[in-house]
């Protein structure tokens, strides 16, 4: 009976270290979150190259603060990462250029980014001719 107290004692004890470590936590998160709402942030700037992680600056009142962030190695650096669009299909290959094109509308700009509101890709048409019957053909009869 005394060892099933002690074993009762021990799990209440560590249920609440458990508890006050959590509220610690949060304390340390509201003392470090700022009254100001009116944030201006500038583009992510990679630590090194054009691409990867980095930080952006934000600046609010006489008050800044750097966020982490990252630019994908991949993205298309003309219109940045902070400008989210939607893009239409693919247009067809023009033979004069070689060239196929699509648009994009803004969808979403973050941190008050100064976007394109509509944009413009090309691509190279594939060299490669894709055709309908190699398709049909590959889910052969039963």
């Amino acid at each position: 009976m005394q060892v099933r107290s002690l074993f009762l004692l021990l799990a209440l004890i560590l249920v609440a270290a458990t508890a006050e470590a959590g509220k610690s936590k949060k304390e340390k998160a509201k003392k470090d979150g700022s009254k100001c709402e009116d944030w201006r942030w500038g583009p992510c700037v990679p630590n090194s190259k054009d691409c990867g992680l980095g930080y952006r600056e934000g600046t609010c009142r006489d008050e800044s603060k750097k966020l982490k962030c990252k630019i994908p190695c991949n993205w298309k650096k003309k219109f940045g990462a902070d400008c989210k669009y939607k893009f239409e299909s693919w247009g067809g290959c023009s033979a004069q250029t070689g060239l196929k094109t699509r648009s994009g509308i803004l969808k979403k700009a973050l941190y008050n980014a100064q976007c394109e509101e509509t944009v413009y890709v090309t691509k190279p048409c594939s060299s490669k001719i894709k055709s309908k019957a190699k398709a049909k053909k590959g889910k052969g009869k039963d």
